[in-house]
């Protein structure tokens, strides 16, 4: 008689009372049972790197979107710890399936800003390579990328590779049914997935206590039988340290888990967003005193690892990321819109050339008409 598997223990799958915090917002350093730091003086450091090159990045994509040189640009502020936390995670191997804010994401993994910042003005979509760098293409739709991630690493577990796949999405996008499509075919088939979804408190203006009435987004994923972690995502330690756990089990063969990292977007959802009309400014200065920078930055300088000289370094190395991407956005010219249609299908339908004919016209008139 052959007999079904016993089902997880619930219990074992919930996550704990509080968020796995390491540093404390004076930023003293507090080991927790479990989630062990490897981390060596070096890794400290990069981590601080990523983290202020991050918002150098953002602060010059903001600038660049108002003087007209970006359509729309969607910020990260205050969410540095939990991307390079999360990414440094990730051994060179790995994958990370993006949503449209994932720049700290990106620079851990290789990706020139530039290339990220020309699906922002519309001249490509994302200029880099994903094969090179295992970083996907940004992904504007809410949650698809979750499950382009549940994919890629069932294949990778079909064709025996040792890789894990990271997805990282917003609250938001766990009230999306590709996002739960997701976690559930993930779980069922064991796959090799870190679902990391950075809880910045708004789905662009509708805040979290509107979304779900789930005691916390981490204990979601019990529903699909899979761990829940949650962590303060505004201590990039604890983003590492629980990211690492999850990549960890994951590479073992224990399959999915999902990482609520609780953190808060200090600037807009996007460019083209106003917060002041759902948000206080009371609100904000609470979470602008828990910043991760100046947490990390605390911590470092009592380590003796931070001092002028190495501070003095990453803000030379930022300063050329910045006249870099200014020298590559600006007036940088737009494509051929017809490009469009040509690398979607190997063997187009006969409707599929009736449009490309019907824009080519629309552009033709549009230029005759100039």
């Amino acid at each position: 008689m052959v007999t079904a598997p016993l089902p997880p223990d619930p219990a074992a799958l919930l996550p704990p009372p509080e968020p796995v915090q390491v540093l404390d917002d004076s930023g003293t350093l507090h080991e927790v049972d479990g989630f062990p730091l490897d981390l060596k003086d070096e890794d400290f450091r990069n981590l601080y790197r990523y983290m202020v090159l991050a918002r150098r990045v953002d602060k010059q994509a903001i600038n660049l979107q108002r003087q007209g040189q970006l359509g729309v640009y969607a910020s990260l502020l205050g969410q540095e710890a939990a991307q390079v936390g999360g990414a440094y995670a990730l051994d060179e191997q790995d994958w990370v399936f993006p949503s449209y804010r994932e720049m700290g994401a990106a620079l851990v993994r290789g990706v020139d800003p530039s290339a990220i910042l020309h699906l922002f003005r519309g001249t490509w979509l994302s200029d880099h390579d994903p094969m090179a760098t295992h970083f996907g293409l940004l992904s504007i739709p809410i949650a698809t990328q979750a499950l382009h991630a549940a994919g890629y690493a069932m294949g990778a577990k079909l064709d025996g590779k040792d890789l894990v796949v990271m997805s990282y999405f917003g609250d938001g996008a766990t009230s999306e049914g590709d996002a739960h499509e997701a976690m559930n075919f993930a779980a069922v088939y064991d796959a090799p997935c870190v679902f990391f979804v950075q809880n910045n408190q708004y789905a662009i203006s509708v805040p979290l206590s509107k979304q779900t009435k789930a005691p916390t987004i981490a204990h979601k994923a019990v529903g699909y039988g899979m761990p829940g972690y949650r962590c303060d995502g505004n201590d990039v330690l604890a983003s590492y340290a629980v990211a690492r756990k999850a990549v960890d089990r994951a590479r073992a063969g224990e399959g999915p888990c999902l990482i609520e990292a609780v953190t808060y977007r200090m600037e807009a959802h996007t460019t083209a967003d106003d917060p002041t009309r759902y948000r206080t400014p009371e609100e904000l200065a609470r979470w602008k005193a828990r910043d991760p920078i100046a947490r990390f930055e605390t911590f470092l300088t009592a380590e003796g690892l931070l001092d002028d000289v190495f501070r003095a370094e990453i803000d030379e190395e930022a300063k050329a990321y910045a006249a870099r991407i200014r020298a590559e956005l600006y007036d940088a010219p737009h494509g051929d819109p017809l490009e469009l249609f040509e690398h979607v299908y190997v063997d187009p339908p006969a409707s599929y050339a009736e449009q490309r004919e019907q824009l080519r016209r629309e552009l033709a008139a549009n230029e005759a008409g100039a």
